[in-house]
């Protein structure tokens, strides 16, 4: 059993970004560039009209017909 404390150190002044960040990164910045894109392909659609009329039952208890 090795019972010596071992020492990592870091250089201060190298960049450090985890790739699994720089994925995520990269994959979002593809989704937004994605869905902008959709956005600005969209087409501009004419408003639906009024709904037509629609006769509904209640079904109220005591109504014979």
């Amino acid at each position: 059993m090795n019972r010596v404390q071992m020492e990592l150190g870091f250089d201060p002044t190298a960049a450090f970004t985890p790739s699994r960040r720089r994925r995520r990164l990269t994959r979002a910045r593809w989704w937004f560039d994605r869905m902008r894109a959709v956005v600005d392909c969209a087409r501009d659609w004419a408003p639906a009209g009024p709904p037509r009329a629609e006769q509904i039952d209640l079904g109220l208890p005591g109504r014979r017909w």
